[in-house]
């Protein structure tokens, strides 16, 4: 895919240049005006992950702005829990509305309340399920707490907590949780919406009403932290107000057949389901892609697809999951091979070079084998479509945009897998600029424990800390 990709940007960047000159700077003035969508997305991702090869647990996640004039999403991850025995992880993924603050407050403070809530020896799994109702309200209260009186702004959150015989999933609102078992999925998160029985219930029964499908004509979700001009109905406790904090919260017994869970923000299901995400997912996988690396393509592709959103998912991998497969490599090197023959004859036989939408919906029409199942061809795309009808054509990949952070993850090829480089760099020093470790400190970094750091978009890796530390505040 990789070979393919590089191909078209070989064979269309001549006849381009000038136009994508042009729609970055449409970009760039467009961060600066009051609509909500860019003129062209930012692409920019800086995926990261980690591995606790005492459980033989591996997790990647990455995150991207999108067409989103503002990046509102946040997450974190710990692979080991202070004060709990090995085994114990906790991920989570946060969607902000109303600006990222709320989002932000989750993600460093929501996991310092589950440890609180959890204690050193919790109960399994009732005592878990409880604490982790206790530490998203309590969570919430402080929130109100430091919150600005009148401000709006909340954000929804799914959260996965891994313990050595369950899989704890919480959630409010529509970020979502998928679990993959024995090659199909075996759960689902079902999303907060007001039209729900029980929640339409609450939501009346606090005074509410519900109009275009939407809490008080204006609230897609009717759980969340934060939103506090929705918690105000008189004589109620905080789970039953207009919109409540209170998490949904599953529990999962593990099984050696359990394979992968994905957490993602509404962006990435708007553009795919949760069959088609574990079809790309897997087969991924058996590529050998790093769940860090996995997670960028897949938000590319999500991108490709149309989502307007900002995206940010977390992949987090069990024993079980799929192993690179030969078979399959072989295949989609084929595939690669192909492909680059098509684009090339395509772009020999037309008399002006065409543009990536017309090869991309040529080859789209056509009957391609071996095509990523869930993906298809947009996995394949260098740049995502632009869904106001402009490609969005270039030399550089959605993973080292022209407006990047001085470095930027991008492979160079999906085998092996291991470059870091400038964001426009040579493709010679792409291959020979090796990755550092994955669990070295990034630079600045305290190596031996303080306060995890927030990292473009809102990412926080406390699993490289060795203690607890204080949490920032927000």
């Amino acid at each position: 895919m990789a070979a393919f990709a590089r191909l078209l940007e070989h064979l269309l960047w001549p006849a381009c240049k000038k136009q994508e000159v042009e729609e970055e700077e449409e970009g760039r003035r467009s961060h600066h005006g009051p609509r909500s969508l860019l003129d062209a997305p930012r692409c920019v991702q800086r995926p990261h992950g980690g591995a606790a090869a005492s459980c033989g647990l591996r997790f990647g996640a990455s995150a991207v702005q999108g067409w989103r004039a503002h990046m509102e999403d946040a997450h974190c991850a710990w692979l080991e829990l202070p004060g709990l025995p090995p085994g114990w992880a906790f991920f989570a993924v946060l969607d902000g509305h109303g600006g990222a603050r709320a989002a932000l407050f989750g993600a460093r403070h929501l996991p310092g309340h589950v440890l609180e809530a959890l204690g050193p020896s919790p109960g399994e799994p009732e005592g878990v399920r409880g604490a982790l109702r206790r530490a998203f309200l309590s969570a919430d209260a402080r929130l109100r707490a430091l919150w600005p009186r009148g401000e709006p702004g909340g954000t929804t959150a799914v959260a996965l907590l891994v313990s050595p015989r369950f899989l704890y999933l919480a959630h409010c609102g529509d970020s979502r949780a998928m679990l993959s078992r024995a090659g199909a999925v075996a759960f689902s998160t079902e999303d907060h919406r007001p039209l729900r029985p029980r929640e339409r219930e609450r939501i009346h029964n606090a005074g509410g009403t519900i109009r275009r499908r939407r809490l008080e004509g204006s609230l897609a979700v009717s759980r969340a932290l934060g939103d506090f001009a929705y918690k105000e109905a008189p004589g109620r406790p905080p789970e039953l107000q207009l919109v409540s904090a209170e998490p949904e919260v599953t529990a999962l017994a593990r099984q050696a057949e359990d394979e992968f869970l994905l957490l993602a923000s509404d962006g990435v299901w708007d553009a795919m389901s949760g069959a088609a995400l574990a079809g790309l997912v897997a087969s991924r996988l058996r590529l050998g892609l790093a769940p860090e690396l996995l997670c960028a393509q897949l938000l590319d592709t999500c991108l490709c697809k149309g989502s307007l959103d900002n995206m940010t998912c977390i992949l987090v991998c069990f024993p079980g999951a799929p192993r690179p497969c030969e078979e399959v490599i072989r295949k989609e090197l084929a595939l690669d091979t192909a492909l680059g023959h098509r684009v090339a004859a395509l772009c020999s036989s037309a008399q002006e070079p065409p543009s990536l939408n017309t090869v991309f919906w040529t080859l789209a029409s056509e009957d391609i084998p071996d095509l990523p199942p869930g993906g298809g061809l947009h996995c394949n795309s260098t740049k995502p479509q632009d869904t106001k009808g402009r490609a969005q054509l270039g030399p550089e990949s959605p993973l080292a945009p022209t407006e990047t952070l001085p470095w930027t993850w991008r492979p160079d090829s999906y085998c092996p897998l291991r470059t870091l480089c400038p964001a426009r760099a040579s493709k010679e020093l792409r291959k020979k600029t090796p990755l550092p470790q994955l669990h070295r400190p990034a630079e600045g970094r305290q190596p031996e424990g303080g306060t995890p750091e927030c990292l473009f978009p809102l990412l926080l890796l406390p699993s490289h800390t060795k203690s607890y530390g204080e949490i920032p505040p927000i």
